[in-house]
């Protein structure tokens, strides 16, 4: 007999749900895009794995399955994830946390030298047959300061920190124990303190109430004019016209994004044609199995499941990550 119903929010022709064979023997998977797809299986149901359903269907599904006890996402943002009902009931939440921060954190590196050492420019020349020499920036002992030490911040000081950067640190609590990556810890009062010291801000933070716009015109004011953005979170904790009108006026160096109010950002947007910014179509974290390594954490999260077992990355509902 089977242990499980497990619901899966997905197109049934997605590639990595094959994946979901090897736990044929101990569930019963049922794939479906539609509420109709899973009217016959839901009120048995157990889990609900949210692979690549819209907000919609996977509220109207977790309306039908009275007896669900965990919702998987893919994702680590939950944007599309969290809705009234989810935050108040007592359901676990769990996400994808840790398949996508080592490949972030790459990229905020990337973003690091790539503006430290003027690679734009070194294209640039290369493709105009033109030899400059110019100056370029070491970035041992410049300060980078993560705006949301998650599992992602921590990948990027993980990154950082050996080539002899400084970096702080903006959490919502102070940990008992000290971080050996970690120079100095902010909470949110001290954001601007924090940024004013910055050579380069990562922002890695969930989006939520709270961090929705924190990174405005004031906190842009607070920076160096020599400061470089990098978004690895979400676009809209970033104030994104304020962020387009510090680039154009110099009070920020450059940013390296990776996130968008818009996605995808239309072709009208000021950032395509803006000379100090990297721009990443949301897919910085796209390694070339990251969708084997999501698949392949939700059935190690099932195993725990089905034993018994604490999940891993389970979320705090009501604060959102």
């Amino acid at each position: 007999m089977k242990d499980n119903t497990v619901l899966v929010l997905s197109d049934p022709n997605e590639p990595q749900l094959a994946m979901l064979h090897e736990l044929r023997d101990s569930a019963e998977i049922v794939i479906g895009n539609s509420r109709a797809a899973f009217e016959k299986s839901a009120a048995s149901a157990s889990v609900l794995f949210n692979w690549s359903g819209s907000l919609g269907l996977l509220r109207d599904v977790e309306s039908m399955a009275p007896r669900l006890r965990w919702v998987h996402s893919r994702s680590v943002g939950l944007e599309r994830t969290l809705f009234p009902e989810l935050i108040e009931n007592s359901v676990t939440l769990t996400n994808g946390r840790g398949v996508y921060s080592a490949s972030l954190g790459e990229f905020a590196l990337g973003a690091i030298l790539y503006f430290a050492k003027d690679f734009r420019r070194l294209v640039r020349n290369q493709l105009a047959h033109k030899w400059e020499q110019f100056d370029v920036q070491v970035i041992s002992g410049r300060t980078v300061g993560i705006v949301g030490y998650g599992d992602i911040g921590r990948a990027v000081a993980a990154r950082v920190r050996p080539l002899g950067m400084q970096v702080l640190a903006l959490k919502r609590h102070v940990s008992r124990e000290p971080d050996p990556l970690i120079g100095k810890t902010y909470l949110r009062n001290g954001l601007l303190e924090m940024l004013s010291l910055c050579d380069y801000a990562v922002i890695s933070t969930p989006l939520t109430e709270e961090t929705r716009g924190m990174i405005a015109e004031a906190e842009f004011s607070a920076m160096k004019s020599a400061a470089v953005v990098i978004n690895v979170g979400r676009g809209p904790v970033i104030k994104e016209e304020a962020l387009v009108s510090a680039l154009k006026e110099g009070q920020i160096r450059a940013a390296a994004l990776d996130v968008f109010d818009e996605e995808p950002l239309p072709a009208s947007h000021p950032f395509y044609g803006m000379e100090n910014v990297l721009l990443s179509p949301h897919c910085a974290d796209h390694t070339s199995d990251w969708l084997d390594q999501a698949m392949r954490l939700f059935i190690e999260q099932y195993e725990r499941f089905r034993n018994g077992k604490p999940l891993l990355y389970v979320v705090d509902k009501k604060l959102g990550y």
